[in-house]
């Protein structure tokens, strides 16, 4: 049963909101435009789960999001609604300021976009755990063409959006933030009520759990059948056995037409527990829900520092710990996996190097086990010589070759016409930028695009000189089960 939260918890947050909006009032006037406005205050203690909320108090089909790692000081991020979105159209004007990166131009685009916004806004200097305060949440697509396709409409090939309201948690902090639009026209007792009404549509529920007994029958299907896949990780092959690649990553979809429509908050529930080391996230764009449970951090900053991680080369689990351990050491001494690394790390630090003081990565990969499966992982780190935020740096890593080609541009021109698929926002980037360029992108993988009853699902494997279609197949399917058992019933 969902309880509201009580809304004198917020009489803080509304006392701050009241200065600012007195001030904020005054410039719109000037301005003739709005201003945006942003109060954050501690959240009650015991007041709830901030993704658990996200997912009771969410309506109808406004813009939502959720983004945590459990096992990273419980560390979790929830956002509902929206005030501004910062889309590639919308920001394509960036005040100059796209050459101070030199990546996917939609990266540097939202980036000057959100600087703009931040230096226009009226908010609280940044004091909290990651992600409060005044900030943006959402994602880009795979490729600056994707998400085009009906099965991804709602889905931007760039979005970030300043929510309503939004929670952060981390180390058993937590803070609430409320952020609202001064128009001219407006007056300081609306923008209070209209703000009181926002919190008081707030719930705090258990997340439901997910139905052990499903009734009904679940079809899952390949669109496109499993022997193209194969068919497809042989022609790259041979492209990259004729020189033309090192290495290209091919994605397979499978759908599940479920008898009843897929609970968005159940399955969040259920990852959360089974893959507590991965980045948990949910991004919501009208009836349709992308969500996932990924391995792979893309790149965080936290300051001047910079860290993100190669990941490539995978392997099953097995339930006996001695098998387990023997294929984890078999991953160790894979020569065609350390190859799938060693690729992606040596991209990375190129990528880095020229805006660093220094980039550092251990000279030999580890092991890494979530629920399902096991990676190879090179964590890298920089010292930042240049002030860039986590967009334009994640503009400068999007694709890896964790989830891309190598080399880049001729390996991204084949992807699509070997898999035969829009990947729309599986093997994009997604998470959150604060108001001083700090953040957190991970790579959007083991995920599903959920829509009423259907359910798409997406995985990929790394493709080099020595992958075996068969295998390459397999590996997919293991991939695939990080979801499917939890969709199909």
């Amino acid at each position: 049963m969902a309880r509201t939260v009580e809304i004198r918890a917020f009489d803080g947050l509304l006392v701050a909101l009241e200065a600012r909006a007195r001030r904020g009032l005054r410039q719109a006037r000037s301005r003739g435009r709005p201003v945006l406005l942003s109060a954050s205050a501690p959240w009650p203690e015991g007041a709830g789960d901030p993704v658990a909320i996200a997912c009771a108090s969410r309506s109808g089909e406004e813009p939502w999001f959720c983004f945590e790692q459990p096992d990273r000081g419980a560390g979790a991020i929830a956002a509902l609604g929206c005030v501004r979105e910062l889309t590639c159209p919308a920001a394509a004007d960036d005040g100059g300021d796209r050459a101070r990166g030199s990546g996917d131009p939609r990266f540097d685009a939202l980036a000057g976009a959100w600087r703009k916004l931040v230096a226009e806004a009226l908010a609280d200097d940044p004091d909290g755990p990651p992600g409060s305060g005044l900030a943006c949440f959402g994602g880009f697509a795979f490729a600056p063409e994707g998400a085009r396709t009906a099965s991804w409409e709602g889905f931007a090939q760039a979005s970030l959006i300043v929510p309503e309201v939004s929670l952060a948690r981390r180390d058993g902090r937590c803070r609430v933030t409320l952020n609202i639009d001064a128009g001219p026209d407006d007056t300081a007792e609306g923008l209070l009520a209209r703000a009181q009404r926002r919190l008081e549509r707030l719930r705090a529920r258990a997340l439901p759990l997910l139905d052990p007994s499903p009734s009904g029958r679940y079809r899952v299907q390949s669109p496109i059948p499993p022997v193209h896949y194969e068919e497809a990780v042989a022609r790259a092959v041979q492209r990259i056995v004729a020189g033309e690649l090192q290495k290209v990553v091919l994605a397979r979809e499978v759908e599940v037409h479920a008898p009843v429509a897929h609970d968005p908050a159940a399955i969040l529930g259920v990852l959360r527990e089974a893959f507590s080391s991965c980045f948990i996230y949910a991004v919501g764009r009208g009836p349709a829900t992308f969500l996932g449970a990924s391995p792979e951090l893309l790149v965080r900053r936290e300051g001047s520092r910079a860290s993100t991680v190669a990941l490539a080369g995978s392997i099953r689990r097995s339930a006996d710990p001695a098998v387990d351990d023997h294929l984890g050491e078999r991953l160790l001494r894979s020569d065609k996996d350390r190859e799938e690394n060693a690729i992606v790390a040596r991209r990375i630090a190129r990528a880095l190097a020229p805006h660093a003081v220094w980039v550092t990565a251990p000279p030999e990969p580890s092991v890494i086990k979530v629920a399902n499966i096991q990676h190879l992982a090179r964590p890298i780190r920089a010292q930042l010589s240049a002030p860039l935020s986590v967009l334009e740096l994640a503009g400068l890593l999007h694709p890896t070759p964790a989830v891309g080609a190598e080399p880049r541009d001729p390996g991204l021109a084949l992807i699509p016409a070997l898999e035969g698929l829009d990947r729309g926002w599986y093997a994009g980037a997604l998470g959150w930028s604060d108001a001083t360029g700090d953040g957190e992108l991970c790579v959007a993988l083991r995920c599903a695009l959920l829509r009423g009853r259907l359910a798409r699902c997406y995985a990929g494997c790394g493709i080099v000189r020595d992958s075996d279609p068969a295998a390459e197949l397999a590996e997919s399917e293991v991939k695939l089960a990080a979801l499917l058992p939890l969709l199909a019933g």
